[in-house]
């Protein structure tokens, strides 16, 4: 599975030059979850899921990607500021090759340090003041950064 770095490393893997991305967020509670579009480069966020079991949180995914029809997926992979990997690393790890398993697309890691504080940042500057409200979208928020920050290093938007 190709991993793309925060600082801008290319994949390996060429994509074409349009389609749709998903970019997640993943947490033991939810999971955010954000689209994006190759062509223009941008990325929104898009839910964020709250089932508990794994066989439903699949099947929600199931459903947003039989909708949007992505042509690859990104999942954000958390490490230490210092580049140690967090608690979650490994999970993230094999969410993104239950994904690439389960859809049988391509699936891409982007170094997501810091992006649930930045999402949050946005937020408040948003005008998003009370912690609930900003909780409620918050990791899809975290979600958008993700993919944004894939498809700002790999850029195949078209000039």
């Amino acid at each position: 599975m190709p991993e793309a770095a925060a600082a801008g490393q290319p994949v390996k893997d060429p994509l074409p030059a349009r389609g749709t991305l998903f970019g997640f967020d993943f947490g033991l509670a939810r999971i955010g979850v954000a689209s994006g579009e190759l062509e223009t480069g941008h990325a929104s966020p898009l839910a964020t899921l709250r089932e508990e079991s794994n066989d439903a949180r699949f099947a929600a995914i199931a459903r947003l990607i039989a909708e949007w029809r992505p042509v690859a997926l990104v999942v954000g992979l958390p490490s230490h500021l210092d580049g140690r990997e967090h608690e979650l690393t490994a999970r993230c790890r094999r969410f993104a090759n239950q994904l690439h398993g389960r859809f049988a697309l391509p699936v891409f890691m982007v170094d997501e340090r810091l992006s649930s504080v930045a999402a949050e940042a946005e937020l408040a500057d948003a005008g998003v003041r009370g912690w609930r409200e900003r909780k409620a979208v918050l990791d899809a928020a975290a979600a958008r950064l993700i993919l944004q920050t894939f498809l700002d290093g790999n850029r195949h938007a078209n000039p």
